[in-house]
Order: C-alpha cells, then structure tokens, then sequence
C-alpha cells in the first residue's frame, strides 16, 4: 500500500505540472504559429491535468475512509475532518480568486464535501450517479446560455460576486463547474476502491482508460464530419474535448487519460519503490496544494514584475513553467528532510483536526 500511495503521489505531482504547463500559456497569451504541433501537445494536456488533479482527490477519500468502513462512529469522524478541510479549502479558494480567477480551490472544496456524502455509497451507485451529473450538466447547456457573464477575450466573469451569479459559476459555467466536475472526485473515489496492488486488476483499468481516452479522440476525428452534415456549426461542440463546457466527451477522454496515467505511475511506485531519483518526484506529489498556489503568487508574481508576463511565444511560455516545476522539485526534495508535509498541506492538517 505504502508503494501503492507513492504512485498516486507521483501522479499528483504529473497534474501539478500539467496545470502550471496550462496555466502559464494561457496567462502569457502564448502563441506559436510557427510551431502549431507544439501547441496542440499543449492543448490536449488543457483540463486534463486538472482533471487527474480532482480524479486523485477521490482516490485519497476512498485511502482515508476505507479503514474506517463499518464503524460508523470512527466513520462520523473521519466525516468531520473531511468537512473541515472542504470548508478550508472553499475559504482558501475564495480569497485566492481574487489572485487567480481560475482556481480549483472553492470548487475542489465543493467536491470533496459532496463526496464526504457518498462514502457509503457503492461503487455501483457512485457511477450511476457519474452518468446523471454528466446529463443534468449537458441539459443545462442545452438549456441555459453557457456564456452568461463571460468575457472570453479576458477571460473575465461580469457577475461572479452577485449570488445568482456566483452560484452560476459555481454549479454551471464556471471554470470547473460543480455539475459535472464533481464527477471526476466520484470516479476517483470508486478507482480508489480498487486493488491496485494486483496487476490484473491494474492492466485491466490501464485498458479501460486508454480505450476511453481513444474513444474521445475518435468521436472528435470522425462524428463531426459523419452527423453534422447541413446541421448548424453550434452542434460541434459535443463532440470536442475542450475543457470549457465541460460536455461527456470531454469528460470520457479526461477520465481515459488519468486512468491511464495513475496506473503507469502506480506501477512505477510498486516496481521502484523509494528509489532515489523517483523520490522527489513523489515528495513534489505531496506538495501539490503549495505548488498549485506558488505556481501563481510565487511563480508568475515574479515573472510579471520583471514585465516578462503577457504575451509571450509558447516557447517561453513552457520553458518558464518547466523552470518552476524543476525548482518545484528542488524544493520538495529539501523541505521533505526536514519536514513530514508542505506549509499548506501542514496548515491544511492542523485545521482539520
């Protein structure tokens, strides 16, 4: 199990990456006309990181709650603890909103108090409750305007701070919308169910994601041209993979890729164990809620007081988000010797107690 935990950790520290990689593009308004191979790479790794980010918080709430099964006053506790670190996390979200407009923080405390109250629930239940997330989020898109309050040009929410605004953007068309980024906290929670530790149980969930990341990218090659013909252009987006709406089919190829990812990085944990140039790596992992908040104050707080911050070439761009996640490790592996968890992840322990 201990190996087990190292994977999952290992994986974490890929979603920091992949996040810091999205974030510092999108933020330099990066641009690579002479190199549009390269910005597809970057394109594809756009809410899938974030995905496999929430996806590993589900795994880490089925960690937590497994040993605790049975015994519903030690469960209650575990509630409590669980509850206090969503509510933490939503008040973290909200002060750091105002820093970065895109953060995880407020919806991931959303996800886990949802999830809190479906630790008892099976694994069969969890899922069907997956697939109802995934159409009541794709009725509301059918139904409401997605791009109320939206400005995509700056990326800027008109009304965020009026309460139906902000309900809006927390459970409908926010960057990570409650319905159905929930359902990537749920599908963790039923991976996190699994014997991992067994390599066919493992081999089998590698095939299951690499189908249904295949799938995604088939349905978003093919199905346009083959069910769109004479119908108008506004239908193509069901069958994308963009993060923003968040539609099933995203959704399917987000899913296949952090599966696909969590079982290779479990894999490595269990065949390298504590080898030493897997480590820091894994210590980066645990740092991850640190990271995710220094990448911004730290990370392109220093970039934009040498006025190195906006429009910049993809190129720079990935260098500079390379250069902190290099640094990010760096860091990891020194604070670690002296310390059992991140400044945040410390903070974050303490205040659940």
């Amino acid at each position: 199990m201990k190996q087990r935990i190292l994977g999952f950790d290992l994986a974490r520290a890929l979603a920091i990456f992949g996040m810091v990689i999205v974030n510092f593009k999108i933020v330099m308004h990066a641009h690579a006309s002479e190199n549009a191979a390269w910005l597809n790479i970057v394109n594809v790794i756009d809410g899938r990181a974030s995905a496999l980010f929430v996806i590993l918080a589900g795994v880490g709430l089925s960690l937590l709650a497994r040993q605790f099964l049975g015994d519903s006053v030690a469960l209650a506790g575990i509630r409590k603890v669980l509850l206090k670190r969503a509510g933490f996390l939503f008040v973290l979200g909200l002060l750091y909103i105002e820093i970065w407009p895109a953060d995880i923080l407020h919806y991931y405390g959303m996800y886990i108090l949802a999830g809190t109250l479906c630790l008892v629930l099976s694994s069969r239940s969890i899922l069907a409750l997956i697939v109802l997330l995934l159409i009541i989020s794709t009725t509301l898109f059918v139904m409401l305007n997605y791009s109320t309050a939206w400005d995509w040009k700056t990326l800027s929410y008109a009304d965020l701070w009026t309460v139906p605004g902000f309900i809006r953007h927390l459970l409908f068309n926010g960057f990570h919308p409650v319905l159905p980024w929930l359902g990537f906290l749920l599908l963790g929670m039923v991976i996190g169910r699994q014997n991992l530790g067994h390599v066919a149980v493992r081999e089998r969930l590698f095939l299951l994601g690499l189908f249904a990341a295949v799938l995604a990218e088939l349905i978003v090659l093919f199905l346009p041209y083959a069910l769109l013909m004479g119908m108008p252009s506004a239908y193509e987006v069901f069958f994308s993979t963009v993060p923003m709406p968040p539609l099933p089919v995203y959704f399917i190829g987000a899913s296949g890729s952090a599966i696909v990812i969590i079982t290779l990085c479990v894999a490595m944990g269990e065949k390298f164990g504590q080898k030493s140039w897997l480590m820091p790596f894994v210590y980066t992992g645990q740092l991850g809620l640190t990271f995710y908040l220094a990448h911004v104050i730290l990370g392109m707080g220093l970039l934009e007081s040498l006025g190195m911050l906006e429009n910049q070439s993809l190129a720079f761009s990935v260098s500079s988000a390379l250069l902190f996640c290099m640094l990010a490790v760096v860091f990891a592996s020194y604070w670690r010797k002296s310390f059992s968890q991140g400044p945040l992840e410390g903070m974050l322990r303490r205040v659940s107690r």
